[in-house]
């Protein structure tokens, strides 16, 4: 293969195939297809395509770029072939698996009528249902009246049949040589086209009034709500309730009810005395390595008890709300936080986040619980979106005699959310928390040993021993009950939960082969670096990498060897996250200190942190008409300018690259 560079041309993609070098100059962008992302989101092309005229007539001849074109010069290998037609029968395998809209987002967006002012009365209207659901082994299936299975999915056993030979195309010699070769390529493409375009990138941001990574739109695509906030906010928040409510009952400890100031009392502690080093929640090397430790840090002062009081939406106030409290006095201290951290992000304008919280499964009524939290405290902002997250803790749940086997914990996560599917009405404020939730999570410590399933696995019901379940276990069945509920959410026009697992943190690789399959976007990523084939696989479908180099810094990873630059190079698809910023950032703006450690340490430009921005946005799920709008696209004839000044450089260098590759 040999490299052509030649000025940005009116080319059509018929005449890429030829093998001689040549040289043109336009203006023009050229020509690219209009498919769809594998996201469901339209795709880079057809976004760059609808702006190319607009943009051929508004910039200057001088910001035209040099591209960069590989064209090849001999015939494919016979090996080659093989491992081209490997990697298409994995990307078909995942395109049997992967949840999509029978109707594309922009097809059907409505406005919402959420407020924080009126999320009482919006609760979907009931509707007559001529089907009904019942879960069977470890999944739900919803039947029509004359019991058809409306909305079939794979098995278990076809599921790890599948994963399983993804794996093993993944340690193939040939594979593994073939796509580290293609990944190396695209990095070493890029490298060039920095080389060459670099100034002319630089000066071309020059152009884009009042936009530049200050105020350009930007997701925080992975935090926990737990962690939200920062240290010093954190600490003010406490003293201030320490000084205006110290008479607040706020826990039943040792067989009585404790105020605030008793607590602190107990603890031998004053207002006085509290300081960011003594709150001790920042999280130190001593917890590298031992996610143990990490999760002590989310005990202020080292307490549990105040991690209670602060930080849980379900804590023991709950217990004793009947006898003494009114009904909005539930966790109001961490509704109260939540909504300055939300005020916050409000004021900062151009920065959005999707915050995960938790539903354990060890009751059905958690649901409720959580939804009455949002309902009555008005949790809502236009910033923000909500994910749930489920930790991987049969195990702790089975030793203390919560749960007696998984399916209890299906049970407990699942079926409330397809009765309230079927009728609102029976969890009317579970069907307004719905609305503001876009994705499914599942959290835990990667790291733990396990043995990978096999197609002959144990059923949800007839697993009642005291080992956890393996991840790829957890991924399948929330998978395949989520797949139906989204199916059923959509026939009855209601909003859908994506997949969206903490992945690739640490472990096997196998848990990026699980998710690859059923995932939509994934949180960490950085075991992809071990194994090139699920790396280009991952890059083939732009399955979205959530990143925090910070928080893998105090963890799993030192930040010099964190991949993602690499990733970033060479095509993926990655934005960057906070994760934890009560316990690992300084600032009130974490994201941005997120985006500056990145620039100053892999010397970022400030087009590149743009498109890492713009990855953000279209990562998250907020609504397309919002992501639309946040990227600049539709408006005047310079938007592209304003929102999304690097589409230029995706154009040339990353997504004709892939579409060409593939």
């Amino acid at each position: 293969m040999y490299l052509c560079i030649y000025v940005c041309c009116s080319i059509s993609r018929g005449s890429e195939s030829s093998d001689t070098p040549h040289l043109e100059q336009s203006s023009v962008l050229p020509e690219v297809s209009h498919a769809s992302s594998p996201s469901g989101e339209p795709s880079n092309e057809q976004s760059i395509s609808d702006i190319s005229a607009q943009t051929s007539r508004s910039k200057p001849q001088h910001d035209v770029l040099i591209r960069l074109k590989i064209s090849p010069q001999v015939a494919i290998k016979a090996e080659d072939d093989e491992v081209c037609s490997m990697l298409q029968e994995c990307l078909e395998l995942r395109e049997k698996y992967i949840f999509k809209e029978t109707n594309f987002p922009w097809e059907k967006e409505t406005v919402s009528d959420l407020h924080a002012s009126n999320l009482a009365s919006c609760c979907s209207s009931a509707r007559e249902n001529q089907h009904y659901f019942k879960m069977e082994v470890g999944v739900v299936h919803v039947y029509a009246a004359n019991g058809q299975d409306l909305f079939p999915v794979a098995n278990s056993t076809t599921f790890f049949t599948d994963m399983h030979q993804i794996l093993k195309i993944a340690s193939l010699g040939n594979a593994r040589t073939t796509c580290f070769r293609r990944l190396e390529l695209l990095e070493d493409k890029f490298n060039l086209h920095l080389k060459l375009n670099c100034d002319k990138e630089f000066v071309a941001q020059k152009d884009a009034p009042h936009r530049d990574i200050y105020n350009v739109r930007k997701v925080d695509t992975h935090v926990h709500h737990s962690a939200c906030m920062n240290q010093k906010h954190l600490l003010r928040f406490i003293k201030s309730k320490l000084s205006k409510e110290p008479d607040e009952v706020v826990i039943f400890r040792d067989g009585k009810y404790l105020t605030l100031k008793e607590v602190f009392e107990s603890l031998q502690l004053t207002g006085y005395d509290l300081n960011v080093d003594l709150l001790d929640v920042h999280v130190e090397m001593s917890s590298f390595h031992q996610f143990d430790k990490f999760n002590l840090k989310y005990n202020p002062f080292g307490q549990s008890r105040l991690r209670e009081i602060f930080l849980k939406h379900d804590n023991l106030i709950q217990g004793i709300v009947f006898v003494h409290f009114n009904e909005s006095l539930i966790s109001r201290f961490l509704a109260q936080l939540t909504k300055e951290v939300l005020f916050d992000l409000e004021a900062s304008k151009y920065q959005m986040a999707e915050y995960r919280i938790s539903i354990h499964g060890r009751k059905k009524s958690e649901w409720d619980q959580l939804a009455s939290w949002f309902v009555n405290n008005e949790i809502y902002s236009t910033n923000a979106v909500w994910l749930i997250q489920l930790p991987r803790l049969y195990n702790v749940y089975k030793e203390m005699g919560v749960v007696t086997s998984f399916q209890n914990i299906l049970d407990n996560v699942f079926i409330p959310l397809f009765e309230v599917t079927v009728d609102p009405s029976t969890h009317p404020q579970l069907d307004i928390l719905l609305k503001q939730v876009v994705g499914f999570d599942l959290v835990d410590d990667e790291s733990k040993l396990e043995r990978c399933p096999t197609k002959h696995m144990p059923t949800p019901a007839e697993w009642t021993n005291y080992f956890n379940p393996a991840y790829s276990y957890y991924v399948y069945y929330c998978y395949a009950n989520l797949y139906v509920l989204n199916k059923l959410r959509e026939s009855k026009g209601m909003t859908i939960i994506k997949f969206r697992p903490h992945c690739g943190e640490a472990g096997d690789v196998d848990h990026l082969a699980a998710a690859f399959l059923v995932a939509h976007n994934i949180a960490h990523g950085n075991n992809l670096k071990r194994s090139p084939v699920l790396q280009y696989l991952y890059y083939l479908s732009q399955i979205g990498l959530a990143m925090s180099p910070l928080s893998n810094n105090s963890l799993f990873l030192k930040y010099n060897r964190n991949p993602f630059p690499k990733f970033f190079a060479r095509g993926l698809n990655v934005s960057l996250s906070t994760d934890d910023p009560l316990q690992i950032h300084f600032t009130k703006e974490p994201l941005l200190e997120e985006y500056s450690f990145a620039a100053q340490v892999w010397k970022l430009s400030s087009c590149d942190l743009c498109e890492i921005a713009r990855n953000s946005v279209y990562q998250s799920g907020f609504p397309h008409s919002s992501k639309h709008s946040l990227i600049g696209l539709g408006g005047g004839t310079t938007k592209w300018a304003l929102k999304a000044m690097m589409f230029i450089r995706q154009m040339y260098h990353k997504y004709e690259f892939s579409f060409g590759m593939r």
